[in-house]
């Protein structure tokens, strides 16, 4: 349940996240050279895709699917490290989105012998 609500909200936020880039906000930082330095477009649509993606993946967590746990956990790793790419555009947000994919991490490869519910 944890792990659902979690990449719920973050998928939720993500898109917000996606908008604001394809729409050349100015929430994010301008940066110079950087070894992943896509335009904020590209990076708007990486984060719309991925929000849409891990929304769908939490619902699928919520409702107890069994595809859902395994594909949380390669889901939130994927966000994880997007949002390591994407640190020096928004950094604090950037902090908040990988302590958030950790803990669903953390969550979904915990221990089922407890039962569903833990997740």
């Amino acid at each position: 349940m944890f792990a659902g609500v979690l990449m719920v909200v973050s998928g939720i936020l993500g898109i917000l996240n996606g908008i604001a880039g394809i729409a050349r906000d100015d929430v994010y930082a301008h940066i110079g050279n950087y070894t992943y330095a896509f335009s904020l477009t590209t990076w708007g649509w990486i984060h719309l895709i991925l929000g849409i993606i891990v929304t769908i993946v939490g619902y699928g967590i919520l409702s107890t699917a069994e595809w859902a746990r395994y594909a949380g956990i390669a889901i939130a790793s994927l966000y994880v490290v997007a949002y390591f790419m994407f640190l020096p555009y928004a950094p604090i947000w950037s902090v908040i989105a990988i302590g958030i994919g950790v803990f669903v991490i953390w969550a979904l490869a915990g221990d089922s012998s407890k039962g569903a519910a833990r997740a």
